[in-house]
């Protein structure tokens, strides 16, 4: 089962506003008519004729290559699908670009595109297929690093013969992304403030990722460390890493710091709130029944 997250919605929006590095790169015909106001932001493609931005801030090659004028106009009518009622349609448009231009400068920030909206729509199979696609030109897609690395413990099959793998997977996807996230560059028209609060943002989704494998494979203190700081630097607090925190720390017997979280759970409203309240309950009997200075 996946657990939704207002957070992760968030989270993913900023991300595809910041670009290729953490923006659907305009069109070489949108650069030349500086008169029209651009497209909202959507996953990071670079604008038809432009390369796509660096996401670590790579040098682009000396030399660019030569424009398409039919690569332009698909990418285009991609690009300019960026309404969310548009979902259905910026998806067929985007697997008909990447099937026609498998090669294009264009394709990392497609495929990236592509993942958030199969994500969107719990097409998880179609979803890490596009992850696989963008990582293979771009290890260091932050934008799908830290999204992939967040669903699959979220969604996994512990009776997958392949859940340690997966869990492993994803555990590097979040590291990778922590190491990478502090040295993006800043995206032009993003102000100090903006871009600080948008990296933050994804660290607080990749230490949830990381808490959350670190719940699969049953190392509860770990766990509670990561969600921890995710939660410290979340914007929207997510409930299913209080109520996970409150789990472990019951298992722990930390009683009153369960109460906490799973309190801080219960006072956000959706699907967890009412059996968290019931956790407070059990876990404050639980602390006022536990002898004076026994350890955890």
């Amino acid at each position: 089962m996946i657990f939704q997250s207002l957070r992760n919605a968030i989270t993913a929006a900023i991300l595809l506003a910041m670009g290729s590095t953490l923006v659907l790169a305009q069109p070489c015909g949108a650069q030349q008519q500086q008169q029209q106001p651009s497209p909202a932001p959507a996953p990071a493609p670079a604008k038809p004729g432009q390369a796509a931005a660096p996401q670590t801030g790579a040098t682009n090659p000396a030399e660019a290559p030569k424009v398409d004028p039919e690569e332009e106009k698909a990418y285009k009518a991609f690009y300019d699908a960026n309404a969310p009622a548009q979902a259905d349609a910026r998806i067929k448009l985007g697997e008909d670009f990447v099937a026609k231009y498998p090669k294009s400068k264009y394709a990392e920030v497609v495929y990236a595109r592509l993942m958030q909206d199969y994500f969107n729509k719990q097409q998880l199979d179609k979803m890490h297929d596009a992850a696989a696609k963008a990582l293979a030109i771009n290890p260091d897609n932050v934008s799908v690093l830290v999204l992939e690395g967040w669903v699959i413990p979220h969604n996994i099959d512990p009776n997958n013969m392949d859940s340690e793998r997966l869990l492993n997977k994803a555990e590097a996807e979040e590291k990778h992304a922590i190491e990478l996230i502090p040295n993006l560059p800043k995206p032009a028209g993003m102000t100090d403030d903006q871009f600080a609060k948008a990296k933050d943002a994804a660290l607080s989704q990749a230490h949830s990722g990381l808490g959350l494998v670190d719940f699969r494979k049953q190392d509860y203190a770990n766990s509670v460390t990561e969600l921890q700081q995710g939660e410290k630097l979340a914007t929207t607090p997510d409930p299913t890493d209080f109520y996970v925190m409150g789990i472990e720390l019951q298992a722990l017997n930390r009683f009153s710091d369960a109460a906490d979280a799973f309190q801080k759970c219960a006072q956000i409203p959706g699907g967890l709130a009412d059996r968290c309240k019931g956790k407070v309950d059990e876990n404050k009997k639980l602390a006022a029944a536990k002898p004076a200075g026994s350890k955890p």
